[in-house]
């Protein structure tokens, strides 16, 4: 990613991560600390992209993708669903960019209701 720009902001009620860039290709796995130790979240999470592709995938510790959301052209794209963060309460996610220029996603989280 080029001209990346990321704001993020954890509290224990919730958090968000916020990141916007210039161009984006390839895909890369990140993690979010979510400061909320090993549990399940409700998860909000945008994408947008102005041309090329952008996906998000929200992934269980194991890898698995639990939620995942396809950007398209000037469009803003959200899903929501529900996610665990791993023993040390971070949320994996993965992006994956094809071409993509004048993007952004955005994860919100909170904790899951038991």
């Amino acid at each position: 990613m080029s001209g990346e720009q990321t704001s993020a902001d954890a509290q224990p009620t919730g958090g968000n991560l916020s990141t916007t860039f210039v161009s984006a290709e390839g895909g890369q796995e990140r993690t979010i600390e979510t400061g909320a130790g090993p549990t399940m979240l409700n998860v909000i999470a945008t994408v947008k992209v102005q041309q090329g592709e952008l996906q998000l995938e929200v992934l269980a510790p194991n890898g698995g993708v639990v939620l995942s959301v396809q950007g398209r052209p000037d469009e803003a794209v959200t899903k929501l669903g529900k996610a665990p963060t791993d023993s040390e309460g971070k949320l994996h996610y993965r992006i994956i960019a094809r071409g993509a220029r004048n993007g952004s996603y955005e994860v919100f989280y909170q904790p899951a209701e038991p």
